[in-house]
């Protein structure tokens, strides 16, 4: 599975982004589909995450503001950012986690997201 993130740009602050994540092998039987990100100097963190159940969950930084979705037919996944804060300038990875005996951790490359204030 390769995994390519997009969408990051420049946006004021307050604005929208819609970040996509196409993987080239089915993400249907992903068993976890997420997102990171990773701001300068700090480690990369867990922004959201989707269970193949259909389960979602998100950082408390971004509830409200984030929504988190999948679209198996088009083997993409998505992250709406609403409300953005300069803190919410960093690189965002998109993950997929498969679990058959052990993990295996598949990772996009990451696309720019910056908000100015």
């Amino acid at each position: 599975v390769q995994l390519q993130a997009s969408g990051g740009g420049l946006v004021q602050a307050g604005g929208s982004l819609k970040l996509s994540c196409a993987a080239s092998g089915s993400i249907f039987s992903a068993n976890v589909m997420g997102w990171y990100r990773q701001a300068p100097g700090k480690q990369r963190e867990l922004v959201a995450f989707i269970t193949n159940g259909g389960r979602t969950d998100y950082a408390d930084a971004v509830k409200g503001r984030f929504t988190l979705s999948k679209d198996n037919a088009e083997n993409t996944a998505y992250l709406q950012m609403n409300s953005l804060k300069p803190d919410d300038t960093a690189v965002y990875y998109c993950n997929a986690k498969f679990y058959s005996g052990r993990w295996d951790d598949y990772w996009g490359q990451g696309t720019q997201v910056t908000v100015s204030s």
